[in-house]
């Protein structure tokens, strides 16, 4: 066999046996690989997660941000209730009170002879105690006391024999009633011409007022119950 026929059958060979190998790869690399429908899907579902991972982030902070503001809320809103409780324990006298105000004794007038030398003596009653109540807080009092007790909405001034009740406290004379409020206002609705202090006068009483820079009144000391009466409930 001639020599050029042989390497041209064996270059013939070569680059067949190369063309083989070459086409034997790409076979072998396209079974492996990923189809490209796939991989438009994956891509799709990779927008798609992190979409919603920006989603969930935007949550989180708006989330936290509102747990801040409850926080901050929950505290002020504390701090509303507290300051309410103690206003209407203030109201209810349920506190001692301090402040400026007047101070009213009243005490009888005993032994004075009367008409006819008759020995005239008239006894405070529990109606004085009630128009003087009245009259403070139609003045404008904020606290009221007589004798050490408190006065409030509640409270019954009673007369019992020669003494008189308040709070079911026994008290005696001399009535001293204090009241917190303008002092100067306070003592002139009192001493009014043909008001309640002079009113009293003419029974027999004597009546002294004074202004006070600074009032102590106690707190209820009795307890507070409602046998019949029960809060409306809503709905």
């Amino acid at each position: 066999m001639n020599r050029p026929i042989y390497f041209s059958i064996a270059a013939v060979a070569v680059i067949l046996g190369l063309m083989l190998a070459f086409q034997f790869r790409n076979t072998s690399s396209i079974s492996h690989s990923v189809p490209y429908d796939r991989v438009q899907e994956l891509t799709i579902e990779k927008k798609q997660l992190e979409k919603e991972k920006a989603q969930l982030d935007d949550e989180i902070d708006d989330l936290t941000a509102k747990l801040a503001i409850a926080g901050k809320s929950a505290g002020e809103a504390n701090i509303a209730l507290r300051g309410e409780l103690e206003k209407t324990k203030l109201i209810a006298g349920l506190v001692p009170v301090t402040g400026p105000g007047i101070e009213i004794t009243l005490s009888d007038l005993l032994g004075e002879t009367g008409a006819g030398n008759a020995s005239t003596s008239y006894i405070v009653r529990d109606d004085d105690l009630l128009k003087l109540v009245n009259e403070l807080r139609g003045a404008g009092a904020d606290a009221i006391a007589i004798n050490g007790q408190r006065v409030m909405a509640t409270t019954e001034i009673r007369m019992i024999g020669n003494h008189i009740n308040v709070n079911l406290a026994r008290i005696s004379m001399p009535y001293k009633v204090t009241a917190i409020g303008n002092a100067e206002v306070l003592k002139s609705s009192l001493e009014a011409k043909g008001g309640l202090a002079e009113y009293l006068s003419t029974l027999g009483i004597m009546v002294t007022i004074q202004a006070r820079e600074r009032v102590a009144i106690p707190a209820f000391k009795g307890d507070l119950s409602f046998d019949y009466a029960k809060s409306v409930q809503k709905g």
